[in-house]
């Protein structure tokens, strides 16, 4: 089968090759991939910025059919519809996996990084990791369970916004539409902002019925709450001005959750966070508990991730796509391995 891979440590060694189709072994699954999401960390490990073990096939946004089973996996999964946690192994034993948190093990091996992903045709996955996707979600859309799994994990658990909360979401990418669009579910009021080169995503945000501001618009942000600031400032952009922004303008006592990530070390002005007892909580990859809330949402209706997929592609695109995805050209690009 062919597969997109990263082939060695160090910047780029990025390439398509064949591979042998996985074959799935005790209390594992095959999926035929339907669909599999590029994500901002997949240009991390192009960059050699996030920790990968090549050569290893990229991907972790998956939604696929289970074609068949290993030994001891109920053979009525054969055929469903899934997504699935990405997490491959962890330890089982230290602190954080005893307290029901495998998202921070330290030993934590991840599809599409630490063993190979979903840019493929097939996909082995652990059968207690699969989770089954509405009839009336989309085969590709299917893909962006996963990234909301990860927004609930930063905003649900426990929640961050309650009910008549102002929030403002920086950066109108999938992170900050699907945490929007949580917010919102939470009982949250939320005005998305982004910059001159986030058209196309802020358009988006509009036909999703939210507000939208340009992330230099301060006056916008701080009229929030009674002209006090929002509650709640949501950071999924990953820029350094956007988070000295995103603490600038929450209301005093208010909540700052971030959820973009860079590579690089940031200047921000920490003092507000004692000056204006601000709390600040992040989010990393998910967990069993936020994948049954996220689950729970799309059951409900309450999520929308059919508008979030910008094009449909298949691997041989995949520079292109990378490079669209890099420049904030569409939302979420989604490779199709059948095509």
């Amino acid at each position: 089968m062919q597969a997109l891979e990263k082939a060695a440590h160090g910047q780029g060694h990025v390439r398509l090759t064949e591979r042998d189709a996985p074959v799935p072994g005790p209390g594992q699954a095959l999926l035929e991939v339907c669909a599999a999401g590029v994500c901002g960390t997949d240009l991390h490990i192009v960059e050699d910025t996030y920790s990968s073990r090549p050569p290893v096939t990229m991907g972790h946004e998956v939604s696929g059919i289970v074609r068949s089973v290993g030994p001891g996996v109920d053979t009525a999964w054969i055929g469903a519809r899934v997504s699935c946690e990405t997490f491959i192994s962890t330890c089982g034993a230290c602190p954080w996996c005893r307290d029901g948190r495998p998202n921070l093990c330290p030993s934590r091996r991840s599809i599409g990084s630490g063993a190979d992903g979903g840019f493929a045709a097939f996909l082995v996955v652990s059968s207690s990791q699969m989770h089954q996707v509405p009839d009336h979600l989309d085969e590709h859309a299917g893909a962006l369970c996963e990234p909301l799994a990860c927004v609930c994990q930063a905003l649900c658990d426990p929640s961050v916004v309650v009910a008549g909360d102002d929030v403002v979401v920086m950066g109108p990418g999938t992170m900050g539409l699907l945490a929007a669009q949580v917010a919102r579910a939470c009982g949250g009021t939320v005005l998305i902002t982004g910059t001159d080169r986030d058209e196309v995503r802020l358009a988006k945000a509009g036909e999703l019925g939210f507000a939208v501001a340009l992330a230099s618009d301060r006056p916008a942000m701080t009229a929030l709450g009674g002209g006090f600031g929002p509650h709640v400032v949501v950071e999924c952009s990953g820029a350094e001005k956007a988070m000295a922004t995103g603490l600038d303008v929450v209301r005093r006592g208010g909540r700052y959750v971030q959820i973009g990530q860079t590579a690089d070390s940031v200047s921000v002005p920490l003092a507000l966070v004692s000056f204006k007892e601000i709390s600040i909580t992040g989010g990393f990859a998910s967990t069993p508990q936020s994948w049954s809330r996220a689950m729970a949402l799309l059951d409900k209706r309450l999520v929308q991730l059919e508008p979030l997929v910008s094009e449909i592609v298949p691997l041989k695109d995949w520079e292109r796509v990378f490079a669209d995805t890099s420049h904030g050209r569409g939302v979420k690009y989604v490779f199709d391995p059948r095509r």
